[in-house]
């Protein structure tokens, strides 16, 4: 299959490069991926690089770090693309002090994909990260591609809030299976519970996740700042989202807490070119739920809505 788009991201950070970089790269799943940095307004920003092919940036949710992605739907997009996960500034391994606005979140990702040489790129974005997404896609169409959204909201009001359920639970110091069976799965679902514990072991494999999660008031505070502006949304965001001529793909759980995908259905008849996944018996982390399948639908959307070359 030819390549969707003609850019692709060099190595970075000390990753190999040269005659046998593909080789190199392929041997590097999720799991065991060196953490590199690149300086983006004097901050050492962390992020890791997989795969082969297009470049994809993925912007993470409140509280997640290089480290609590699942590994099997990193590896999964790594299959067919360049993955490129980051610390935001000042969370995770990266230094520096977190946005407190999409606008300045958008414009840490445009100079972030400056620095690693990212021309035109996918953007994924999840739960917060997706508000991310969204902003960074309205601000700067002309270097995305098309745009993944998974488990989360769009501008302006929407009518379902985050529940209580979710808020009991997010800011614990560490969260444990059972915080994440409510914040990301569906407890009432054996199901969602058995894939819940798969993907806690997958991504507890790597050595010493929690001591990089943000948990201190002063680290998260920025996050609703941001996520208040953008509800708030005194740029129009909402409006503008019916007006971008770009692929999006939306993905949701059915029983999301956080970020209920239902709030989507008043702009689907407003869109020009997104498409929605909704998944019965899942929450906030369908990508963690069906890891190796979403992973599959991304591939076949992105192969579907490429105009940037041949297939």
């Amino acid at each position: 299959m030819k390549r969707l788009f003609a850019q692709r991201m060099p190595a970075f950070g000390g990753l190999p490069t040269g005659g046998h970089a593909a080789a190199a790269d392929a041997a590097v799943s999720a799991g065991t991926a060196p953490t590199s940095y690149v300086t983006v307004e004097g901050d050492r920003i962390a992020c890791r690089k997989i795969g082969q092919g297009p470049t994809i940036i993925l912007a993470n949710r409140l509280r997640g770090t290089l480290d609590t992605w699942d590994p099997l739907f990193l590896d999964g997009l790594a299959s067919r693309y360049t993955v490129v996960t980051v610390d935001y500034p000042g969370i995770g391994y990266s230094t520096g002090k977190l946005p407190d606005s999409m606008a300045s979140a958008s414009k840490f990702i445009d100079e972030f994909a400056n620095a690693i040489e990212a021309d035109r790129f996918v953007i994924l974005g999840w739960s917060w990260g997706g508000l991310v997404a969204q902003t960074y896609l309205l601000d700067h169409a002309q270097r995305v591609t098309q745009a993944i959204l998974i488990g989360t909201n769009p501008p302006g009001h929407n009518e379902i809030p985050l529940q209580q359920v979710f808020l009991d639970r997010a800011f614990k110091p560490v969260n444990d299976l059972a915080d994440e069976e409510v914040l990301f799965f569906e407890p009432a679902s054996q199901a969602s519970r058995a894939e819940a514990k798969a993907s806690h072991e997958r991504i507890y494999a790597r050595a010493d996740v929690t001591s990089r999660i943000p948990s201190r008031p002063d680290e998260l505070a920025p996050y609703f700042t941001a996520a208040e502006g953008f509800h708030k949304d005194e740029e129009h965001r909402r409006d503008r989202m019916g007006q971008v001529n770009v692929p999006i793909l939306v993905i949701a759980g059915d029983h999301d807490t956080s970020t209920a995908g239902q709030n989507w259905f008043p702009l689907i008849g407003k869109m020009r070119q997104a498409q929605f996944i909704f998944f019965s018996e899942a929450g906030h982390a369908p990508q963690h739920q069906h890891p190796e399948l979403i992973s599959d639908y991304i591939h076949d959307f992105l192969v579907r809505t490429s105009r940037d070359g041949e297939r």
